[in-house]
């Protein structure tokens, strides 16, 4: 297979592209921008491999990705170039609706031009989105394939639009489209301004961790790997037309997120002289919007097509936070200044 990653510089697409080429021995077009979340070096293990290509290109440029169709002639698609973040989107959110919903039409088009020319039965088109397009859930309950969309910020409702546009190029053209909506990541690589990232940074330089609200919003957490292993099964084995859900089975209230990796950090580092870390945090004002509790049912993934995560939250939290603790000189260059509180990683 030829597999066109897009957004393959990126925390999420650089675990696939790793995966794909290393573990499953698959030829790889990396299509990215390199805008501010993207690294050179998220991919460094691939770089010179005879299977991996990059393009630098904005998904947005037609002509450009038709370039890449024709010169390359994928039997598959992975898009996960997107514009992620929430704190962004609230303040900038034309650059979110450029990215994921136009790229993404962009992307549909010229896949579907694509298949006019050299059609192909095993062509798939994986459309990587969120659990956050269907809002927020209460004290229980999960969501799943059939949950209805209820995004509340405008990352989420330019995520949501563009699930539906992939789900209408499936039903109006044909066009093989699969989407998976998957719960936070985390892992190595992530942009240092993210939760998890910017709590193991703040706390080695002893600054404030901040924690939004009473820290009672909820999320699922997948290690990055265990999703890019969940992505390569549904593009090998999923069926046309379908969504399928990802989850870890591994929800934490922020607070007690924070508090575990103040944990393994002293763990890490006895003889910092900032431990215990947990002294470092502090509540800030709530940002707006901000859903309460996501949890995902990946029942369906594990039933049809033998998914399961392989680490555990706590397991996984721990490569993390030595992963983050070994490499601050990466997390640096790419913030462009020294390790500082980054507003956008309250949790």
């Amino acid at each position: 297979m030829t597999i066109i990653v897009t957004g393959g510089s990126g925390f999420i697409g650089s675990a696939v592209v790793r995966h794909l080429v290393l573990v499953q021995e698959e030829s790889v077009v990396n299509v990215d921008k390199l805008t501010y979340a993207g690294s050179d070096a998220a991919t460094e293990a691939v770089r010179d491999h005879e299977r991996y290509a990059f393009e630098q290109v904005d998904i947005c440029d037609g002509a450009a990705i038709e370039r890449i169709f024709e010169a390359y002639q994928p039997t598959a698609v992975l898009h996960l170039a997107a514009e992620s973040h929430v704190d962004r989107s609230i303040d900038r959110p034309a650059d979110f609706i450029q990215t994921n919903i136009f790229g993404t039409y962009t992307l549909l088009e010229a896949a579907r031009a694509y298949l006019a020319t050299y059609p192909t039965c095993k062509f798939r088109f994986v459309h990587v989105s969120t659990d956050e397009v269907f809002g927020a859930l209460g004290d229980d309950g999960v969501f799943s394939e059939a949950s209805p969309y209820r995004p509340n910020s405008p990352y989420s409702a330019s995520k949501a639009a563009s699930d539906h546009l992939a789900r209408a190029w499936f039903h109006t053209y044909g066009l093989p489209t699969i989407i998976t909506n998957c719960s936070n990541n985390y892992g190595p690589y992530q942009f240092p301004e993210k939760l998890i990232p910017v709590i193991v940074l703040n706390a080695l330089t002893g600054k404030p961790l901040p924690i939004y609200g009473a820290g009672q919003n909820v999320r699922d957490w997948l290690f990055v790997d265990d999703h890019a292993q969940a992505l390569a099964a549904i593009l090998r084995d999923g069926r046309p037309g379908e969504t399928y859900t990802i989850g870890g089975n591994n929800e934490r209230s922020n607070v007690d997120l924070v508090r575990e990796i103040c944990s393994v950090l002293d763990d890490l580092l006895p003889g910092s002289p900032h431990a215990p870390h947990a002294s470092l945090m502090r509540f800030v004002t709530d940002r707006p919007g901000h859903d309460l509790r996501y949890a995902i049912d990946a029942s369906k993934i594990q039933r049809d097509l033998g998914w399961r995560p392989s680490q555990t939250l706590s397991s996984g939290l721990r490569k993390t936070v030595e992963w983050y603790v070994s490499n601050t000189d990466w997390c640096a260059r790419l913030l462009g200044h020294e390790l500082a509180t980054v507003r956008q990683g309250t949790a």
